[in-house]
């Protein structure tokens, strides 16, 4: 399949594509456990949250991750982090939500491809109105990924967190409809929160170096494995939920 040119204005070919594209799996493994040997993440779980994860894995779950975002280091964190967690397993199935820009560059697009990037227009960037078509084709790409058995990775935040990185910022209603349209195709997604810190920032408009990015603290939620009937109360237990997770991460700095 030909790889569309990733522009909003293309955006019907651009989610035709990703709604079928699959990365190669031990190319993906690979990658992520270099990551891990190269930011090696620190790992920390919530009392229940390693057994919880490894049952829902075993069943197949799909699973819907949210990790809080603190900067442009964070996918390659985040991967490091899932090589050296319970989140092993789905590598190679899991498609990770990506901003646009990302997929500009054939090289860079070629890395992300082979992360299981799906990008995302954003309304910051484009207008709300102009992204509005676009946002409802990858949300659709999404749930029908996980009604086939895929993970989906979010950054629910939305962009980068510069206010102060042990608080999670708003939530928007788009994860929530994630989960909402998956549930409507028979899926029964299960949420896992995934807390970052990179430590303390005396100034949090300031982003971590990729040095500093090492050694970064990764706390895993209790998984919800039940989440409610409508997007607003699936946005709102994820909120709270990744919340606890940064909170455990925080801590375990």
């Amino acid at each position: 399949m030909q790889h569309p040119e990733v522009v909003l204005d293309n955006c019907d070919a651009v989610y035709e594509f990703y709604r079928e594209h699959r990365q190669n799996r031990w190319q993906a493994k690979g990658a992520y456990a270099l990551l891990a040997r190269r930011y090696r993440p620190r790992i920390s779980y919530a009392d229940g949250a390693r057994e919880g994860l490894r049952e829902l894995v075993s069943r197949r779950r799909p699973l819907l991750i949210a990790i809080n975002h603190l900067s442009e280091q964070d996918p390659y964190t985040v991967a490091a982090a899932a090589w050296r967690s319970g989140l092993r397993p789905v590598i190679g199935r899991a498609r990770v939500l990506a901003k646009d820009e990302l997929f500009i560059d054939p090289e860079q697009r070629r890395k992300v491809d082979m992360m299981g990037g799906i990008p995302v227009f954003r309304g910051k960037d484009h207008g709300l109105r102009a992204v509005n078509a676009a946002g409802q084709r990858m949300i659709d790409v999404c749930a029908e990924r996980m009604a086939r058995g895929d993970a989906v990775a979010v950054f629910p935040e939305g962009t980068c967190n510069d206010v102060d990185p042990t608080r999670v910022q708003a939530v928007g209603s788009g994860i929530g409809h994630i989960a909402f349209r998956a549930m409507k195709l028979g899926a029964r997604p299960a949420l896992v929160g995934l807390g970052l810190s990179y430590g303390p920032r005396p100034d949090p408009t300031v982003p971590p170096t990729g040095d500093e990015a090492k050694s970064a603290s990764f706390h895993l939620g209790v998984p919800v494995a039940e989440l409610p009937a409508r997007p607003a109360e699936i946005a709102r237990v994820v909120r709270e939920s990744l919340q606890r997770a940064l909170d455990g991460a925080v801590a375990a700095y």
